[in-house]
């Protein structure tokens, strides 16, 4: 059985897909603030070199697959905390053990949201995310500068962050596989998390809008688990011919607000 390291594995999607991967009979590394495997701030760089450097000592011989599944949601009130953990909190341990990926030829996946598709991130954000990632700093100055205390900015932040982690994994994937580790993403809808419970009111009035076609005639989200179920899958043997790929799991809500949309 594999190797895999998760992200963020402590709590809604990912502490599902932790539980599945053990199911299936793989090791699991899980990083993240608490009840976990290895302890890392991923919004710091500090924290980042200390999960990249603790994977590289814990197993030398390579990784089977990586998940990224840390994020904060754009009603956090912190949008230099969105900007850090949700885009370089995932590029940065993607790049940082991107040779241990290659000596097992693993996979990775990355977590992203369908809101990429519905026209509501701050693109200037994202185009700086993109062609300017070794400049964090500069980035979160910018940021700085707009009012976290507005849902709709940071929600434009949170989306902008998630656009910009698709982009990132759609440049390399092309690459990655040429040396031997495919590279994914998720578009999840609305799920059952810690993370939207703890949402303002007005916050989950705006989820309650975006219908959820399978689940039509309910007033309910989506489950971790019918997430993670398909990161597990791209994570798998059996998606080796998937790469590069935005897979939206949101029960068909992005099919529904886009219909004539194809790619």
């Amino acid at each position: 059985m594999g190797v895999y390291a998760i992200t963020g594995g402590s709590s809604g999607i990912g502490a599902k897909t932790v539980e599945l991967l053990k199911k299936n009979g793989h090791q699991v590394v899980n990083i993240d603030l608490k009840k976990c495997d290895i302890q890392a701030n991923l919004a710091t760089p500090e924290g980042r070199q200390t999960a990249i450097d603790a994977l590289h000592q814990m197993h030398p011989e390579g990784l089977d697959g990586l998940i990224c599944s840390a994020g904060v949601s754009g009603a956090c009130g912190n949008l230099g905390l969105i900007i850090s953990l949700n885009f370089f909190g995932t590029i940065s341990i993607v790049k940082g053990v991107y040779d241990l990926l290659k000596k097992k030829g693993g996979t990775c996946v990355v977590t992203t949201s369908n809101t990429i598709s519905q026209g509501a991130a701050r693109m200037d954000i994202a185009d700086l995310l993109n062609n300017n990632n070794d400049d964090e700093q500069r980035i979160l100055n910018l940021v700085s500068r707009m009012d976290g205390t507005n849902l709709s900015v940071g929600n434009s932040i949170y989306v902008a962050t998630k656009y910009a982690v698709a982009r990132w994994m759609r440049r390399h994937s092309a690459t990655y596989a040429a040396n031997g580790v495919r590279i994914n993403a998720v578009a999840p809808g609305n799920v059952n998390t810690a993370m939207t419970a703890t949402m303002s009111s007005n916050a989950k009035s705006a989820l309650n809008a975006l219908p959820i076609p399978t689940k039509y005639g309910r007033e309910t989200l989506m489950e971790p688990e019918e997430i993670a179920s398909v990161i597990v899958f791209l994570s798998s043997e059996d998606a080796r011919g998937v790469n590069g790929n935005v897979m939206f799991v949101d029960g068909g809500t992005d099919a529904l607000l886009n219909t004539e949309k194809v790619y």
